[in-house]
């Protein structure tokens, strides 16, 4: 007959079989599709890490280069502030002189007219003075006409000087 020794490895050969194939389809293929699971999923998050620091590496070049250009631009801007400032200098010396060239021009012409104004006046005075005093030398009134005359030919007088 059969030997207890070769049935029970016969009878364990089968349990392990079936225990097998039970663990196979209860145990061992959720494990796996868990690991395949976990695999793939820790591959995407390493394909998506990658992406994500070329994504950086893109925008940190691209906000150096914004940043190199707005240094740039601000230099210009301050070039073009201080050019300005110069011109808009510049404009205010030369107005400031236009201005002071101006009122002394019109100084000038009003000390000018006062001259002549107190040089009429001092004619008008002499030529009363002077009539006054001809006729106190030569004892009588001069008529009004003959004041006028002589008023005149005194102011022509006075004038050529």
């Amino acid at each position: 007959m059969i030997d207890p020794s070769i049935t029970t490895f016969l009878i364990t050969l089968i349990n392990i079989g079936i225990l097998y194939f039970v663990l196979r389809k209860i145990l061992f293929k959720p494990v796996t599709q868990f690991m395949e699971g976990r695999t793939k999923k820790i591959e995407d998050t390493i394909a998506q890490a990658e992406q994500d620091k070329d994504q950086a590496k893109r925008l940190l070049e691209r906000y150096e280069a914004q940043l190199k250009q707005a240094g740039e631009e601000a230099e210009r801007i301050i070039k073009a502030a201080r050019e300005t400032a110069r011109h808009e200098a510049d404009s205010l010396v030369a107005r400031g002189k236009e201005a002071a060239e101006q009122l002394l021009a019109n100084g000038r012409k009003q000390l000018e007219a006062e001259r002549h104004t107190a040089l009429a006046l001092f004619r008008a005075e002499a030529a009363a003075m002077v009539v006054n005093a001809s006729g106190r030398l030569l004892r009588r009134d001069l008529q009004s006409e003959d004041n006028r005359r002589y008023a005149d030919l005194l102011l022509q007088e006075l004038g050529r000087d």
